[in-house]
């Protein structure tokens, strides 16, 4: 028997660490070739880890969460005879390539520091100490386990006066009869317990961008109530009307389309403010982000070049980037290059958000639900559909005055529908 050891092969042009994500073997498992080990996670990629040949782990590099430096040891494998390290490197460096090209991290992000503690040798969780053994499970006979649960008592609310602090069966009935008298009984039992959960992969990215998004940028928010009566009456005619191989319209192609009218008046908005060269990059064309929330998180689908599409291309685009993004086959060029975001939780949109722009943007649109409300039209108070944006400026390269003009137009072509298809 021999060992064999499989690093971390470069795993993208650039990079010198990546943080480890998902493990998909154990020590003691048997594996065959091509198997995954692993997953790890860069700043452009998240790929998985074959085996280059058949063996029994017997080392994992550490725990999820880690970052590995690129080249160090990931796995290591006990297998037959001696084999070719240098040829299985260079086929898992090729499976590695490939798998990098499939699939893309939807969130850049600056480089980290290494890890300060080394990986643990079995790539195993810290064990729990015994002071928090104790406060999980108190020490009992199981007699006494056996009466508290069918009296329905958390033993944790006992003190026990036994050895090491047992509780016995005189405690319980103490507590009983206490609570029988209403000094200390509890309609529910108290919950002590604590879950320790360790932000890892798109969830650390994502926490770092808003980091830095917040930290960098003086934030202005700016709040307007909108009448959508007219558009919503405008969708629902047209979404009852059958159009072979249109899709269904929603509130964000007119409003795709609101923006860029209004940007075409307001161009600077459409822009990425390098604030370390102190230089704002003015885009022409309009690529839309689309906050959109998936089961692994948050990710930002672009639609490219909104100026040059319809209302029913606009829709189409977002329906098929929103769903890429939720089964995970979204590529990193649909996930990148945004110049301009808008963010809603649909009919969770509450009355009224505080959006952070996507860095390094200038300029992010919230969309609040749509709620009937009373509305004054100069003689009556009357029944609208009404509607806030939540939109939030850079304050260093955009005024509050400009910020205002942006939405006020955004405000004035979703209440006149008509006027978005007019030239």
């Amino acid at each position: 028997m021999a060992e064999r050891v499989v690093r971390l092969p470069d795993v993208g042009e650039g990079i010198a660490e990546a943080e480890l994500v998902e493990w998909h073997v154990k020590v003691g498992d048997v594996v065959r070739e091509d198997a995954v080990l692993g997953a790890v996670m860069t700043d452009k990629a998240t790929v998985e880890i074959p085996a280059p040949t058949d063996g029994r782990v017997t080392w994992l590099a550490g725990n999820v969460g880690d970052l590995l430096a690129i080249g160090s040891d990931f796995v290591r494998l006990e297998v037959d005879g001696k084999g070719e390290p240098a040829k299985e490197q260079a086929k898992l460096a090729s499976h590695v390539t490939a798998a990098a090209a499939k699939r893309s991290d939807p969130v850049a992000t600056a480089p980290r520091a290494p890890a300060s503690e080394p990986p643990d040798a079995q790539g195993s969780q810290p064990s729990a100490s015994p002071l928090h053994r104790a406060v999980e499970r108190p020490l009992a006979a199981p007699a006494v386990r056996l009466r508290a649960r069918e009296a329905g008592v958390d033993l944790r609310q006992i003190r026990g006066t036994g050895p090491a602090g047992r509780i016995t069966h005189d405690d319980l009935d103490g507590y009983l009869a206490r609570g029988r008298t209403g000094t200390t009984a509890r309609p529910h039992p108290a919950q002590t317990a604590v879950t320790d959960i360790k932000i890892v992969g798109l969830r650390r990215k994502i926490a770092e961008k808003m980091s830095i998004a917040n930290s960098r940028m003086p934030h202005i928010t700016y709040v307007e109530e909108v009448d959508v009566t007219a558009l919503e009456d405008l969708r629902a005619k047209v979404n009852g009307q059958k159009r072979p191989g249109k899709p269904k319209l929603t509130l964000l192609p007119f409003l795709m389309r609101a923006m860029v009218r209004a940007i075409a008046e307001l161009p600077h908005l459409n822009a990425h403010f390098d604030d370390e060269a102190g230089i704002v990059h003015q885009h022409a064309g309009v690529h839309i982000g689309i906050a959109t929330q998936t089961p692994t998180g948050l990710m930002v689908p672009v639609v490219r070049h909104a100026e040059a599409r319809d209302i029913w291309d606009c829709a189409t685009e977002v329906a098929r980037l929103a769903e890429a993004a939720r089964h995970g086959n979204a590529t990193r060029d649909e996930l990148t290059g945004s110049t301009i975001t808008i963010t809603s939780l649909g009919a969770l949109g509450g009355l009224a958000t505080t959006p952070i722009i996507n860095h390094p943007e200038v300029a992010i649109v919230g969309v609040n639900r749509i709620a009937i409300r009373p509305h004054w039209d100069g003689t009556a108070f009357v029944p609208r559909q009404m509607m806030n944006l939540s939109s939030s400026f850079d304050h260093r390269v955009i005024d509050g005055f400009d910020a205002a003009q942006f939405v006020q137009r955004i405000k004035l072509l979703l209440e006149t529908p008509a006027m978005i298809f007019i030239d």
